[in-house]
């Protein structure tokens, strides 16, 4: 998309953070899955051009350690939450206040950190997400430092190839990454039930990467739960999560 604007602050802790946006309207900030960034998840399969037709400002920022976000080798860069509270910064700077917040995979736990931070977004979209992946993030969270720590030496087609195939693609910085599961913090279950919004929970009908979906939209007071052609790699791929995300929005 040509009319994508690239813009970049700094946040909390002072690292730079990109973000990209499109269209006017109503604000949506959407938020990337761990290995991608906003290009990859966002705009290349159309999805961000699909809301904004709706009458929707699209801001999608890339995650630090992603994309043309800062990407540190310094521990300390990477604080327990470091991702919500880029979000809530992200907010913050751009005086965001009537607003809905998304996000896929990684993204979507980062949108539920920071709703237990206080942001209050009218919306929310929880996509790529399943309850366990919220409850226990140990498990994925081991999966992947498996996988960057070990790059090279997984068996074609296995699901860690499948993973570090994907960041050969997007040119993923294993250090950095790496960094990004010592952010990672749980979510109790009251927490996840205290969550008011009114939430689309979004995921791929063969997707149980991140647990099950069904079980999260069940667990939240004022959910509906939409499911999309596709794993959780390949759902990203598919035209009906744009389509999905724009029609709850637009309503």
């Amino acid at each position: 998309m040509s009319d994508v604007a690239t813009h970049r602050f700094a946040s909390f802790d002072g690292q730079e953070i990109v973000w990209h946006e499109v269209g006017e309207g109503r604000p949506v900030v959407l938020i990337h899955g761990y290995f991608s960034d906003a290009m990859t998840n966002w705009i290349r399969y159309g999805h961000a051009a699909k809301i904004a037709a709706n009458g929707c400002r699209v801001i999608m920022p890339d995650l630090r350690a992603h994309g043309g976000s800062a990407r540190p080798h310094d521990a300390a860069a990477y604080p327990p939450d470091a991702l919500a509270r880029d979000g809530m910064a992200l907010l913050a700077h751009l005086g965001l206040t009537d607003y809905d917040l998304g996000g896929y995979s990684l993204g979507a736990r980062t949108v539920v950190r920071m709703l237990t931070m206080g942001a209050a977004p009218a919306r929310v979209v929880l996509s790529g997400m399943g309850l366990e992946g919220l409850l226990d993030t140990g498990a994925r969270a081991a999966h992947f430092r498996n996988i960057l720590t070990n790059l090279g030496s997984f068996e074609r087609g296995s699901p860690e190839w499948m993973a570090e195939a994907f960041l050969k693609t997007t040119g993923g910085d294993a250090v950095a990454l790496l960094g990004i599961l010592d952010t990672f913090v749980d979510t109790s279950r009251d927490e996840v039930a205290a969550i008011r919004q009114p939430v689309l929970v979004l995921a791929g009908k063969d997707d149980d990467d991140n647990g099950s979906h069904a079980a999260l939209a069940d667990l939240l007071p004022d959910a509906r739960l939409a499911e999309t052609p596709g794993n959780h790699m390949s759902a990203v791929t598919k035209r009906e999560l744009g389509e999905a995300i724009a029609g709850f929005l637009g309503e």
